[in-house]
């Protein structure tokens, strides 16, 4: 059995030789990015979720409260009707 070479004695003699690289260009003065309307909704339904997870748990004491209430037809009076508005424009700051 004989055997023969394969290629050079030298592995190194086989690399081929590159170029040198170019010059860098400057770089800019001021770096920026740009988000995406996806990234954004996805960053707002993180933060809500974030803030529900927080939020403090519902108190069943005020949901009875509210259930009673409801099933009263005359409960909801223009009184009422009046503090809701004022009190969904105040959480809000309108």
């Amino acid at each position: 059995m004989t055997v023969e070479r394969i290629g050079p004695l030298e592995p190194a003699s086989n690399i081929q030789k590159t170029e040198k690289p170019s010059r860098l260009r400057a770089k800019s003065s001021t770096d920026s990015i740009n988000v995406s309307e996806e990234a954004r909704s996805r960053s707002e339904i993180f933060k809500a979720t974030e803030a529900a997870k927080t939020a403090p748990d519902m108190r069943l004491d005020r949901v009875e409260e509210v259930k009673r209430k409801l099933q009263d037809p005359s409960y909801p009076s223009e009184e009422v009707i009046e503090k809701t508005a004022e009190g969904v424009m105040k959480a809000f700051g309108l």
